[in-house]
């Protein structure tokens, strides 16, 4: 029996370079740039994101927009803010979710085939790992079944040790 390729992949790479149809950023609600994978798209996209990004108004936790990519591979970015962690009372695991469903939401309506996404949430938003990577890899999953013209959707990874708690999550045992 043939195994059929899994639509969601993880990869351990600078997600500025990858050639997708929309690299997804863990902005910040002022969509104007900021540290971690924020400022590494920011930069590498040029200045005109940041114009552009002036337009929007914003983005409220939860939600995302789309922008053109400008100076990256990918076509498009896809700006998401993610809940900053106060210990999982505050909603955090829903508004996470939410970043997801809105990005999703967004690629069907741009009718976008392939998708990456960083980790969300875990970097100085303090967002536990293995919990936002089991959210991730849910709401992926359920992303790629809603939306049958996504062909793939990365869980990229910017160090090994997110690569690996990822793949605990994506990965069946025997894979």
């Amino acid at each position: 029996m043939k195994q059929q390729k899994s639509r969601l992949a993880v990869l351990q790479e600078d997600i500025t370079t990858l050639a997708v149809d929309a690299i997804v950023n863990a902005a910040n609600s002022s969509l104007l740039g900021g540290g971690g994978v924020d400022g590494a798209i920011h930069r590498a996209a040029g200045p005109e994101l940041l114009a552009f990004c002036r337009g929007l108004g914003g983005c409220p936790t939860g939600e995302a927009r789309i922008t053109p990519g400008f100076r990256l591979p990918a076509r498009y970015v896809i700006h998401t803010v993610g809940p900053v962690w106060h210990g999982g009372g505050r909603g955090e695991a829903r508004l996470l979710a939410s970043c997801y469903r809105s990005v999703f939401a967004l690629a069907a309506q741009h009718e976008l085939a392939s998708l990456a996404f960083p980790a969300v949430s875990c970097g100085v938003y303090g967002y536990p790992r293995d919990a936002a990577a089991c959210i991730a890899v849910a709401e992926c999953l359920a992303g790629l079944t809603a939306n049958p013209r996504l062909e793939v959707v990365y869980l990229v990874a910017f160090d090994a040790a997110m690569a690996q708690t990822y793949r605990r999550f994506a990965c069946p045992p025997d894979a």
